[in-house]
């Protein structure tokens, strides 16, 4: 048998599990072909990434670049390296155990091509579904949405998720996704032609905290709707988790049948392939699913791009003629400039381009906007135009360009966004606070928050968020009244979530760490700090962990040097979790203009479905 060191240059950025896993399949078939060792290798590494598999068509343009590696490594990777993927021995033998799979010009682990293809014919299969039209639906847009001068997408995306079993809708922050959903549900359960009980209606999004919101915009945007209508209409969100049952292994654990007719799932670009093929199994044909998302976010932090490969294009609409016409007829919507010869899956795809949060023209939205499209020279423009911090300044995007984190300007940034916060604690008793009380602290600190692009390093999370506590007058780590810390775990026994913000706080039995029910009805549970071994400071988090938050001020930090995780779709991410105010810790602008120019394309099978 060949040993692996033999067959993969050790001088290739491969870990040691990528090195064990072409080992174990040495092991079970050897192979004489060095190549096959590293395809297994390679195929690992792009797992590892986020990546559904490797992509040779991919690999063959851009050699090293298609792995996230140095240029200058291509010498050490075969030049005939993708015609070897067609006499891998470990992609033949029984069809339900070979551990690779060979689709085309993709090599997968099998575990992701069947995730893969579980998700394709649930598609499929759901799109296929007859779908009864509510009665009178023309009539009841007309009366869910006012008139408008411009193109109404979400009465668009209203009308064709009433159509069908499956709907994807996209838009940026503050386009009204949850809006649309409600006035989609409120358009569904007062259906004339229904007779038997309301609708079963089952609210889910990846995380506590997505969950948490999800809950508050339903409520928020239901209240705006007839009482008669709201009663009908469920605002409770739960995580994916917790929905769909995953205990320990989401390999292992059964898959529940839920008894549901519509599914509603927030923040959809989080969720990867195994989730997402668990939910698909779950939701019953004859229900409806819509997936929330936007696709221009980062995608999940497990393997696949999901939402971002199903909604590629979605810009460009792709409506056929009858779709086309159908809407007209429906809305009185005029969507011709969007027709083409898309897929049955792109009819079903709606694109909210309408942000109310952020106004034609404002800061945050302009640099979103420029970072999405990749816009260096646009970006460039826009730092230099953004003012630097200071307290008094009005500017909706400030900068700030400090050599190093104890940078005096950076804790009075600090100390100034959590004033409200600070101001909150210093009012506390000393021996027990009340759950409305600690309901405002936790208010109070969500209007501010750090986001860093890495967790190490003098920029990055686990630094930041000891010299932070420090600028504030907290003690460097140890439990202490005023410690913000997030759960970076699910514990079911706890009923926390990955994610989940809580705040120490004094309670009457001592010390307690405070969490927000997340049922949009208020209310407190307390946590003994010692059940709590899977928590740490959250003075600052990565942009990853922001991803289903928003916040009245962010900021920003980039490191110093350049990183890979350091892309567009983190920016965007990142800057757009700010609802009013955007500050940039930028301490060395080429970082920042790199970051605009990378762009994560992960390899999987699903766009075009």
């Amino acid at each position: 048998m060949m040993c692996i060191t033999e067959t993969v240059p050790l001088t290739l950025p491969l870990s040691a599990l990528d090195l064990a896993f072409a080992q174990f399949l040495q092991t079970v078939q050897p192979s004489t072909d060095p190549r096959h060792s590293l395809l297994a290798s390679l195929v690992s590494a792009q797992f590892g990434r986020g990546h559904a598999c490797l992509d040779m068509d991919v690999l063959q343009r851009k050699g090293p670049l298609a792995l996230g590696w140095d240029s200058r490594l291509s010498e050490l990777l075969p030049t005939d390296l993708s015609q070897a993927a067609a006499t891998l021995p470990w992609i033949h033998g029984e069809e339900a155990n070979s551990p690779l799979v060979l689709d085309g010009h993709r090599l997968y682990l099998r575990r992701n091509w069947s995730a893969e293809q579980s998700i394709r014919a649930s598609i499929q299969a759901r799109l296929a579904q007859p779908c009864p039209v509510p009665a009178n639906l023309a009539q009841s847009l007309d009366t869910l949405f006012e008139s408008s001068p411009t193109t109404d997408w979400q009465k668009i995306a209203c009308a064709l998720a009433a159509r069908q079993r499956f709907t994807l809708m996209t838009g940026g922050p503050g386009t009204g996704k949850t809006t649309t959903v409600v006035r989609l549900l409120a358009l569904l359960q007062s259906d004339p032609a229904r007779t038997h009980a309301p609708l079963r209606i089952a609210l889910t999004a990846p995380t506590g905290k997505a969950a948490a919101r999800l809950t508050e915009s339903i409520a928020y945007a239901l209240a705006k709707l007839p009482t008669a209508i709201q009663q009908h209409v469920s605002t409770k969100a739960v995580t994916l988790h917790k929905l769909l049952q995953v205990r320990s292994n989401i390999a292992q654990d059964p898959v529940p049948e839920l008894a549901v007719d519509v599914v509603v799932v927030d923040e959809a670009s989080m969720i990867d392939l195994d989730m997402m093929a668990r939910l698909l199994a779950a939701v019953p044909l004859s229900a409806s699913l819509i997936l929330l998302g936007d696709k221009d976010q980062l995608a999940s932090v497990e393997a696949g791009a999901v939402m971002g490969q199903l909604c590629a294009g979605a810009q460009w609409g792709n409506y056929t003629a009858d779709t086309v016409n159908w809407i007209a007829q429906t809305t009185r919507q005029d969507v011709s400039a969007f027709l083409g010869n898309g897929t049955a899956l792109s009819q079903q795809t709606v694109m909210l381009r309408t942000s109310h949060r952020f106004a034609e023209g404002s800061g945050i939205g302009l640099w979103a906007k420029a970072v999405n499209a990749g816009d260096v020279a646009g970006v460039h423009h826009l730092w230099h135009r953004a003012p630097d911090w200071h307290r008094d300044s009005p500017a909706t995007v400030s900068r700030l360009q400090p050599t190093w984190p104890n940078d005096s300007h950076l804790s009075d940034l600090v100390q100034h966004g959590w004033r409200h916060w600070l101001l909150a604690l210093q009012a506390m008793p000393s021996d027990e606070c009340s759950d409305a009380q600690a309901l405002a602290a936790l208010k109070a600190l969500g209007e501010f928050q750090v986001l860093c692009a890495v967790r190490e390093g003098p920029w990055g999370v686990e630094f930041l968020n000891r010299r932070l506590a420090t600028n504030l007058g907290f003690a460097p780590e140890g439990w202490y009244c005023g410690r913000p810390v997030m759960v970076t775990r699910n514990d079911y026994t706890l009923q926390l979530m990955n994610g989940d913000i809580g705040l120490c706080l004094p309670h009457s039995q001592g010390l307690r760490v405070a969490f927000a029910n997340g049922n949009g009805q208020g209310g407190i549970r307390w946590v003994l700090p010692s059940r709590l071994d899977a928590v740490e400071s959250v003075f600052a988090m990565t942009v990853h962990k922001s991803q289903g938050s928003e916040f009245d001020h962010v900021t920003l930090v980039l490191p110093d040097t350049g990183a890979a995780v350091l892309t567009r779709e983190l920016l965007y991410t990142g800057m757009t979790r700010a609802k009013t105010q955007l500050t940039l810790i930028v301490p060395q602008t080429r970082v920042l203009l790199r970051a605009v120019e990378m762009k994560v394309l992960r390899s999987g099978g699903l766009t075009g479905l």
